[in-house]
């Protein structure tokens, strides 16, 4: 009996998503370490700002796509502070308006933190668990 052949798979990736890839690893990589280091250092870099103008949602949600299979692959648990930063420095170096929030949540005597990326109104990453943290700071700061 034979069995019938596979079917085949074709790939649909292109270079762009190859660099996007490869610069998401170096993103989180960096980001990772940033935790590391004097919280002065990661407020600073969070707001950076080079011209950000614009919110492109297809551009953001190919980095999303970029920053997720880069975070699975990456041999370290990779949390939502890398993740975000990463996410957020990605799409400030392309001119995009993305927001990092940071929030805080006390539950059983216990203080956790979440960030989460925004663009416009859509939350690109970290929005399950946004809700239930209360957001204490944005970079770049937003008015009140």
């Amino acid at each position: 009996m034979t069995r019938p052949a596979a079917p085949e798979v074709k790939l649909t990736r292109t270079i762009s998503d190859y660099a996007q890839f490869g610069e998401a690893v170096v993103a989180l990589a960096l980001a990772a370490l940033m935790v590391k280091a004097p919280f002065r250092l990661a407020v600073r870099s969070m707001a950076l700002n080079r011209g950000a103008s614009r919110e492109d949602t297809q551009e953001a949600a190919s980095i999303v796509r970029a920053i997720h299979r880069a975070a699975r692959r990456v041999p370290w648990t990779s949390v939502c502070f890398d993740q975000g930063l990463a996410l957020h420095w990605m799409l400030r170096r392309r001119g995009q308006r993305s927001i990092l929030h940071y929030g805080i949540q006390q539950r059983d005597k216990k203080l956790s933190a979440h960030v989460w990326v925004s663009l416009g109104d859509d939350i690109l990453i970290g929005e399950a668990e946004a809700d239930s943290h209360t957001r204490v700071a944005t970079f770049p700061a937003q008015p009140a």
